[in-house]
C-alpha cells in the first residue's frame, strides 16, 4: 500500500468512533503524521510534548517503514489504536496506557465494524536490522551478535562449565565492531 494521506482517515474515524471529539473548530486537537523513516520497531505512537512557547502539544506518528507495505487494515488498526490514546489523554484527561478505558473503547470499536481489529500489540513484520557488534568469549571464542554493547555480560556456557553456573569476570564477553571485518 502506498502512503496515503492520514487526515481524511483520521476525520472518518473521529466521526465514526469518537463522536467528533478529537476535532475543534474543524482542526484536529492532535497532529497526525507519517514518520520520517526512522521509526522501525513499532507501528506508531502517541505522545504529549511542550512547544518552545511552553504550550502543550500532542501528536500521533505512524511508522512509514512498518506500515508502508501492509494492507490498509494495518493502517486503520494502528491509527485507531493511537487515536484511543489521544482520546483518553485529551478528552477524558486520564493518564493510563492500556487500562480499562482503553480496553472498553477498543472493544466498542472492534464490535462496531469489521474492516480491522484494534489490538494492544501488533505482529506486523518488522524490517530486519543488522547487528553492529560481535560479543566474543575470551575462553571458548564463541561469537554472539549484538545490536549494542552490554556491560557485564558473560558467556553462559563457560560460566556453567568452569564456574559451577556462577557469573565470573574471566568469562566477560569482549565486544568487537562488525565493521572491523569488512
Amino acid at each position: 500500500m502506498p502512503l496515503v494521506p492520514l487526515l481524511p482517515i483520521f476525520h472518518k474515524f473521529n466521526r465514526q468512533f469518537f463522536d467528533g471529539s478529537l476535532v475543534k473548530n474543524d482542526e484536529p486537537i492532535v497532529s497526525i503524521r507519517w514518520s520520517d523513516g526512522r521509526l522501525k520497531r513499532t507501528a506508531g505512537f502517541y505522545r504529549r510534548f511542550y512547544r518552545i512557547s511552553g504550550k502543550k502539544g500532542s501528536e500521533i506518528v505512524l511508522s512509514r517503514p512498518v506500515l508502508a507495505n501492509l494492507p490498509e487494515s494495518a493502517l486503520g488498526s494502528t491509527l485507531c489504536h493511537e487515536m484511543i490514546h489521544a482520546w483518553i489523554d485529551l478528552i477524558l484527561k486520564i493518564k493510563e496506557v492500556h487500562g480499562a478505558n482503553f480496553h472498553r473503547k477498543m472493544e466498542l470499536i472492534n464490535s462496531s465494524q469489521a474492516a480491522f481489529k484494534v489490538s494492544i500489540r501488533h505482529n506486523y513484520p518488522l524490517p530486519s536490522r543488522p547487528h553492529k557488534w560481535w560479543a566474543i568469549c575470551p575462553i571458548c571464542k564463541a561469537r554472539f551478535p549484538y545490536h549494542r554493547i552490554v556491560k557485564g555480560v558473560a558467556c553462559r556456557s563457560c560460566c556453567n562449565l568452569h564456574h559451577g553456573g556462577s557469573w565470573d569476570s574471566t568469562c566477560l564477553l569482549i565486544f568487537e565492531s562488525v565493521l572491523k571485518e569488512v
